[in-house]
């Protein structure tokens, strides 16, 4: 086996089964699948136990989120690439075999992400991989863009983790998914260290996958989403950039968290935001970040530069969708 296919899942019952038939269909068979459960209680093991018995199982003692649940499963996993998947998504026939294809391009390349496309919407694309600014917002690459859109193979700042192959020997060099995240930003943070390593991270359009989206947390916007992500995208700049750098980018940065947090504040999160943005910051003397290398420099250097770049297309890509709104 070449390939191991994690499947973190937390009360996903009515997710697994067309989850699991669609990689019953794969045109590649190289793989094995492991189902690593949050302490499920809608019988989701019963419900693996009784019609997909060949499927192996990590039962975990309480809801650990994902970081942690994954983690297990690559830990687990005896193969030189993990897929994770999400459990609300089904797979095309040819999913695993682009992005084994698409990983094994280079030594260098870390992880691929797939093409994920809106299952309720499948016009629409849900994610091309992910892209990180210079106001710290981190950008789900296509979203709600046509699906003829983001055809061609590229290099993206990071994968996004609910539909993407990892070289699992790079972890044992960079270290895991942060668990202390739970959920939310924790495949930017690894893909933004990979990247400091000198590692790349690629989206291949050909790897299709359809995806419900917010199926564990129930919505888009709700209080735990926001509180999370507003703490984790603190931790994700104070761990992955050097004092320098963050000095550099304290005007653009303290200006994206304010716009972000005027906008929740419109929708009714606004102290969920702040709320999380505090908790971030109490809490930066426990993050390990990632230790300054001289060797690592170029790779600080394009890290920058893609940063402003992404962020101009962000801008270009807003005012766009704005005007043809209008």
């Amino acid at each position: 086996m070449n390939v191991t296919i994690i499947i973190p899942n937390y009360n996903g019952k009515h997710f697994l089964g067309p989850c699991l038939e669609s990689l019953s269909k794969q045109s590649c068979r190289d793989f094995e699948i492991l189902v690593v459960d949050n302490h499920s209680t809608d019988g989701s093991i019963e419900f693996l136990n009784e019609h997909y018995p060949e499927v192996r199982t990590i039962l975990l003692d309480k809801n650990r989120g994902f970081s942690a649940a994954v983690n297990a499963g690559i830990r687990k996993a005896r193969t030189p690439y993990v897929i994770l998947l999400n459990n609300d998504t089904a797979a095309d026939p040819h999913f695993v075999e682009e992005l084994l294809g698409a990983v094994r391009r280079s030594p260098r390349i870390f992880s691929v992400s797939s093409k994920m496309i809106q299952l309720h919407h499948p016009e629409l694309i849900d994610s091309a991989g992910d892209l990180y600014t210079l106001v710290g917002w981190g950008i789900c690459r296509g979203i709600g863009r046509p699906v003829q859109n983001y055809t061609k193979p590229d290099e993206i700042f990071s994968a996004c983790a609910g539909a993407s192959i990892y070289r699992r020997s790079v972890f044992r060099r960079i270290g895991y998914f942060d668990e202390s995240h739970f959920a939310y930003l924790e495949d930017m943070d690894i893909g933004y260290r990979a990247r400091i390593y000198g590692y790349k991270n690629r989206y291949c359009p050909s790897a299709v996958v359809r995806h419900v989206g917010s199926g564990t947390s129930g919505s888009k916007y709700n209080s735990f989403k926001v509180r999370l992500s507003a703490r984790n995208s603190v931790w994700l700049v104070w761990k992955n950039m050097p004092l320098p750098q963050i000095v550099l980018n304290s005007l653009p940065l303290s200006a994206g968290y304010l716009v972000k947090a005027l906008f929740f504040y419109k929708i009714g999160f606004g102290k969920d935001y702040i709320q999380g943005l505090r908790e971030g910051l109490q809490n930066l003397r426990h993050c390990r970040r990632v230790p300054f290398r001289f060797r690592h420099l170029v790779s600080y250097i394009r890290i920058e530069a893609d940063l402003a770049r992404y962020t101009a297309d962000y801008a270009r890509d807003w005012f766009s969708r704005k005007l043809l709104h209008r």
